[in-house]
């Protein structure tokens, strides 16, 4: 009859990976990141000026907090 062993995790190899998993997070986070390419948008003065009531965002933010 074999016997089939089951690897068992104990203490010492528990605080080397949490230390492993440590150091990697920490070097992960020193790495320089890519920097995201600016977006240019094209400046264009309005034909009329607009006056009065407008829905803007952050009009449409406030209904949506106001609501009950």
């Amino acid at each position: 009859m074999s016997k089939t062993t089951v690897p068992s995790i104990n203490r010492r190899t528990a605080f080397i990976g949490a230390g492993t998993a440590g150091a990697l997070a920490a070097a992960a986070a020193m790495l320089p990141r890519a920097e995201l390419p600016a977006v240019v948008q094209a400046e264009s003065t309005p034909a009329e000026p607009k006056s009065g009531y407008q829905l803007t965002d952050h009009v449409k933010q406030y209904y949506a907090t106001a609501r009950i």
